[in-house]
């Protein structure tokens, strides 16, 4: 599972996921890559099962790169507590993610494979998502 190694505070508040993505929004390593459609919170076990069934599909052939990373503790208390008594302690990693951000990236497989292997990982996502290729990318 993907979490950070040490932050600057242990508990974080909400937020909003408000706009469109304006960093990670291009595909900079690979030719092809899942972009997301609509914001959401995606946790570190979600990231990992899209990640397994991409390199599973693709016989560990080519590069995946993974563009998001959960950097943000969502806390929970536990059931049956009153009310008050201070903010629950962390439970899991989350990845804010925007409209338009690249989630993963793949390079050194054909589009067929790429295409369908996306498609998997993209089912282990709470977002709707778009498989997008490179303007430059002439099918080898």
């Amino acid at each position: 599972m993907l979490s950070p190694k040490r932050t600057r505070y242990r508990k974080t508040q909400k937020g909003r996921v408000k706009g469109l993505a304006t960093r990670g929004h291009r595909l900079n390593f690979g030719s092809f890559g899942i972009k997301s459609l609509e914001p959401k919170w995606i946790t570190s076990r979600q990231i990992e099962a899209a990640r397994i069934a991409l390199t599973r599909y693709m016989k560990r052939e080519g590069q995946v790169w993974i563009r998001i990373f959960p950097d943000k503790p969502v806390t929970k208390k536990p059931n049956e507590v009153r009310m008050g008594k201070g903010k629950g302690s962390p439970e899991y990693w989350v990845a804010v993610v925007k409209p338009g951000t690249i989630m993963f990236e793949v390079t050194g497989v054909p589009l067929e494979i790429a295409q369908e292997g996306m498609r998997l990982a993209a089912q282990k996502l709470p977002v709707a998502t778009k498989f997008v290729v490179k303007p430059d990318y002439a099918g080898n």
